[in-house]
């Protein structure tokens, strides 16, 4: 839904740059980019960074203990992968990765169910790579 959102708001912004500047100034070009990147940055600081992407759920039980051992196996086995401990009344959720795609995710998955056969990838927010 957000993706649709930006790429509308690129399709309008495209729309009517050809309508209003049939000689391609350069100025208007460079104040809609600029409105553009406005807009991206105040998107993301709505969302805290974060957009749509897949993880791995590797754990969903309600015992703590448990779910923090399995972390903590999880991050030994797997130390390209972050995890993540969350808790939704009454259970805990060990959740792996932050994957832009579901192909990547899968791809994830083959190697961690090696370890981890219960672990299925669900559609999750993630948060941005670190360049």
């Amino acid at each position: 839904m957000k993706r649709l959102l930006f790429f509308l708001i690129i399709c309008i912004a495209g729309t009517n740059y050809a309508q209003e500047n049939p000689h391609n100034d350069q100025m208007q070009t460079q104040l809609k980019v600029k409105q553009l990147m406005e807009k991206k940055a105040t998107y993301n600081k709505l969302n805290n960074g974060e957009y749509d992407g897949y993880r791995i759920k590797i754990h969903f039980g309600t015992d703590r203990v448990k779910a923090r051992e399995i972390k903590t196996k999880f991050s030994q086995k797997f130390t390209d992968y972050t995890s993540y401990e969350d808790y939704d009344q009454p259970n805990f959720i060990i959740t792996v990765g932050d994957f832009r795609t579901k192909l990547e995710a899968f791809e994830a998955l083959k190697k961690i169910q090696v370890e981890f056969p219960n672990g299925f990838v669900i559609k999750s927010k993630i948060r941005p790579m670190k360049v």
